[in-house]
């Protein structure tokens, strides 16, 4: 079977499925969001319907992603127009976060271009030639009690309010971006006081660290791929180079199958409704890995790239 002609067969698009998971996504949102407000003073309703609430946040990330391929909806229009739409509520404006995206795809793996990648990766020979603050440094960005928390919170509040390459993709659509989100806090403030202010607040940044926990797994794991021109393969790049995380279906279902990013980066045509079906259905002798749970947290122990063993590692002792 020829893996190209394969994924072409679930690069369809759907509006109905579109529609479903778009405003069903919201649906979700708003009502857990509206249950945890109403439930603030009750912690064992608070906090499932904050949970719920984040990740269907983290959803609307996804589907917004989506919406920067065009993968989501059958036109580009419809795709650009549902992506402003999702900007205030995933802290992403659209039209930057897209074309920073795009960089990405089109550098995958690359060991010259890691300045597009959502998480800096040293390799083994430049921590050797690094200098003791250097080091430090870059120890305390890549541990994840500080890169996932402290990370959610300067990415999704501080950091998106001015992205990478704004100068160069948009500065009006950030700043009215920006604009609409502080007039969304206005209006939560007068609907539901400061109380309903902070639990959107809370339950987004816990959205946040599901989102950067999920990006730190997507392209950092043990056998991962890094490589430089000429040798870099970007189809190789793609699949190998990106996690399948095989942490069950409904996880699947609640962030939008942005698990299955192997496929995703071998043909970001599919949307994301049908990833998993792409997925799935390939025979085994592709070869396809999958990360389980117990994997997806050992591997936050790997810091280095060894391009001499072609490994993800630990520090050395």
């Amino acid at each position: 079977m020829d893996l190209r002609a394969h994924t072409r067969k679930f690069t369809a698009k759907d509006n109905r499925l579109a529609l479903l998971s778009y405003c069903g996504t919201f649906a979700v949102y708003f009502s857990a969001l509206a249950v945890a407000i109403g439930f603030a003073g009750q912690w064992y309703i608070l906090l499932p319907a904050g949970l719920v609430f984040a990740f269907a946040a983290v959803r609307l990330y996804v589907l917004q992603h989506d919406t920067g391929h065009h993968s989501l909806f059958e036109t580009r229009l419809q795709n650009e127009i549902a992506g402003h739409v999702l900007s205030p509520f995933t802290f992403a404006p659209f039209e930057v976060m897209k074309q920073n995206h795009n960089l990405h795809h089109s550098n995958i793996g690359n060991l010259e271009h890691r300045e597009t990648g959502e998480i800096h990766t040293m390799t083994l020979q430049e921590w050797k030639e690094a200098g003791f603050w250097e080091r430090l440094a870059y120890r305390l960005y890549r541990n994840p009690f500080v890169l996932v928390p402290v990370g959610a919170a300067f990415t999704y509040f501080i950091r998106y309010r001015w992205p990478k390459n704004t100068l160069q993709f948009g500065i009006l659509g950030v700043v009215l971006h920006n604009l609409v989100i502080a007039a969304m806090l206005g209006l939560l403030y007068l609907a539901a006081g400061m109380t309903g202010v902070w639990i959107w607040l809370v339950f987004s940044f816990l959205g946040g660290m599901i989102g950067v926990f999920l990006v730190y797994l997507q392209h950092n794991f043990e056998d991962t791929y890094w490589d430089r021109r000429p040798d870099l393969n970007p189809q190789v790049a793609a699949l190998q180079g990106s996690s399948c995380l095989d942490f069950g279906w409904a996880f699947d279902l609640a962030v939008a199958n942005i698990t299955l990013h192997d496929i995703h980066h071998y043909n970001a045509r599919i949307p994301s409704y049908r990833l998993r079906k792409c997925h799935y259905s390939l025979p085994p002798e592709f070869g396809l890995r999958r990360i389980g749970f117990r994997e997806a947290l050992g591997a936050l122990s790997l810091k280095l790239w060894d391009e001499e063993k072609k490994y993800l590692v630990p520090f050395p002792a």
